[in-house]
């Protein structure tokens, strides 16, 4: 029998790498980055945030250090930040620069361990959708739930999931991070909706960036997407784990944004969905699973009610 050959791609989307001082986690990342066969054909971006304060000058010190002697990417662009920005900041004007020039782009932060079908599952997730405009965010990460099974290696989601993602300029230049308008607009419905059904309080987020408690940016892609109609593609089977926290796992419950994955180290022909819409089944069976409890209801309604 022949083997079967893996997709093809022209022009490989850049990979915008964003760090800041976790050294080892970095390594690991690019270890795991350069185990995909087509490494070599990206430009790489690294953005790399400057120290808050003294105690971590060292740290940054180092990682800079490190990223100057990546090799083997077919060209390497660093940008190294003279203030600390924040991750905020330094992801949304990073994304934002390059994306405009490229037109698309494949995102990872330094906490996260890839399979090595991740670029070639992104690279051709990118090429198909390109022109289908309902689709907005490709997505490498998924929960770590055994889920209802399907033909297809992906399938459609309204929610992000931000942990190794990518998109294209002429949906990412509709960002927008405004909670004061989403706050006077959205009705109960969309909160609702926007919640998964009131499956899991993503709005919390909203409120919190609205009350200067907490400062992130993806609650806000999710938002645009959301008011856009837009879907998300997600793989069936991780191809990421996240190793930390970024912006949006911040309230996020640890046990479902689990560093357990067992991520597939195979190189196949991806299976995209026949049909551009939201899996239902598959949706219904992750709001299942991440819905809280009678108790944590009560918890985050009574957050809810203190953050209006």
């Amino acid at each position: 029998m022949k083997k079967k050959k893996l997709q093809n791609f022209n022009s490989p989307a850049p990979i915008l790498l964003f760090t800041y001082k976790r050294l080892q986690s970095l390594k690991r990342l690019i270890i795991s980055l350069k185990t995909n066969r087509e490494f070599y054909s990206h430009e790489l971006f690294i953005f790399s945030d400057a120290a808050k304060k003294k105690i971590e000058i060292n740290q940054v010190k180092r990682v800079r250090n490190y990223i100057k002697k990546i090799k083997g990417f077919k060209k390497i662009t660093i940008y190294l930040r003279k203030k600390n920005i924040g991750l905020e900041k330094n992801i949304t004007y990073g994304v934002s620069k390059i994306i405009k020039k490229k037109k698309k782009v494949i995102v990872l932060e330094d906490d996260l361990f890839l399979s090595k079908n991740f670029l070639n599952y992104m690279n051709n997730s990118l090429k198909n959708y390109e022109k289908k405009r309902k689709v907005w965010h490709i997505s490498g990460w998924n929960y770590n739930f055994r889920l209802p099974k399907t033909n297809a290696d992906a399938f459609f989601g309204r929610y992000m999931n931000c942990w190794g993602w990518a998109t294209w300029h002429n949906r990412w230049k509709y960002y927008e991070k405004n909670p004061d308008k989403l706050i006077s607009k959205w009705n109960n419905e969309d909160i609702k909706k926007f919640n998964l059904d009131g499956s899991y309080n993503y709005w919390s987020q909203v409120l919190r960036n609205h009350k200067k408690i907490i400062n992130t940016w993806a609650i806000f892609w999710y938002a645009t997407i959301f008011k856009k109609k837009g879907l998300c593609l997600n793989p069936t089977s991780s191809l990421v784990i996240n190793f930390g926290e970024d912006s949006f796992s911040t309230n996020v419950n640890k046990n479902i944004v689990s560093t357990n994955i067992k991520i597939k180290q195979n190189n196949k022909i991806i299976k995209f969905p026949k049909k551009i819409e939201e899996n239902k089944r598959i949706i219904d069976f992750i709001k299942s699973k991440i819905r809280p409890n009678f108790l944590k209801k009560v918890f985050n309604k009574i957050i809810g009610l203190s953050l209006k």
